[in-house]
């Protein structure tokens, strides 16, 4: 068994592509799930479409809280509207909210963790305190202290999430940088006279792709849980506008009668973060250079 390099990726990023991309798809569960989180995003994407009915405006009044049938698969809401369509349509604001926070977080905690990592020294001591007092609250409490003070909203809620979600990729990256940047091939660079940003960039930054990208991946199942929670709790997306946690608020009041408004989302919010959370080990296996055979 080969073991691959530190330093080795930014000369042979084809070939260890390659690699990461076989092993990949010998972990089928990790394919299975990589499948059912595309097919996720496109039910996002072609909503419009694929939605029966309007998620607001068409309300069956003498059908509320019918369960399952061929009009209506999903049966319908308290209210008597479409489950399919709120379900479909409550996709796109759980998923983009996902991707987008976590987009926030991944760019905000390798910045400050490359920072800290390769600078060191106050720097490095004033980014990991901020890092630890962050973390020493917990998240969902953070979360819901800030949105409470700037209002429930869909945009507030991507902005808070990913602005207090950063801090695990700062430790990783920074844990990154402070084992490579003393490595030969990072003191080559400073030798020729490499610019800092290319140092950080082209030679430090790829090699700690593999802890990020996985990272990213399980952050977007974190973000989407996030997401739920606040709009269950009332400090997310706020009705009519149809999000998973706001379908499953009312659906505690009819667990007995109409048991489907709450499991039927409920359901999609698990088949979406067990997706993602199997599409991570995937890659985490994938990505290891140790496992190159």
């Amino acid at each position: 068994m080969k073991k691959q390099g530190k330093g080795q990726f930014s000369g042979s990023t084809e070939s260890w592509i390659h690699r990461a991309w076989r092993r990949f798809l010998r972990h089928r569960l990790a394919v299975g799930a990589a499948v059912v989180i595309g097919l996720l995003y496109l039910v996002a994407v072609f909503a419009p479409w694929l939605a029966p009915y309007d998620p607001i405006d068409d309300i069956f009044v003498t059908r509320r809280l019918d369960g399952p049938s061929l009009q209506h698969p999903f049966g319908v809401d308290e209210v008597g509207r479409d489950l399919l369509s709120r379900v479909i349509w409550g996709s796109r604001i759980s998923l983009t909210v996902g991707f987008v926070a976590a987009s926030i977080s991944l760019v905000l905690g390798v910045t400050f963790g490359a920072l800290a990592g390769y600078f060191g020294g106050v720097i490095d001591t004033v980014i990991m305190r901020i890092v630890d007092l962050l973390m020493a609250i917990p998240p969902i409490l953070l979360i819901i202290a800030v949105v409470a003070a700037l209002g429930p909203s869909f945009t507030n809620v991507i902005i808070v999430i990913g602005a207090t979600g950063w801090t695990q990729y700062a430790r990783v990256t920074r844990g990154e940088f402070v084992s490579l940047r003393e490595e030969e091939f990072v003191e080559s660079a400073r030798a020729l006279g490499s610019k800092t940003t290319r140092i950080v960039f082209y030679h430090i930054l790829p090699n700690c792709l593999a802890p990020i990208i996985v990272l990213a991946t399980l952050n977007v199942a974190t973000a989407v849980l996030i997401e739920t929670s606040l709009s269950f709790l009332g400090f997310g997306v706020q009705p009519p506008v149809a999000s998973w946690g706001n379908i499953l608020t009312p659906g505690r009041q009819y667990l007995r009668h109409a048991p489907h408004i709450a499991t039927i989302p409920g359901i999609a919010i698990s088949i979406t973060v067990l997706a993602f959370n199997l599409a991570g080990d995937g890659l985490r296996d994938a990505l290891d250079p140790k496992m190159d055979v």
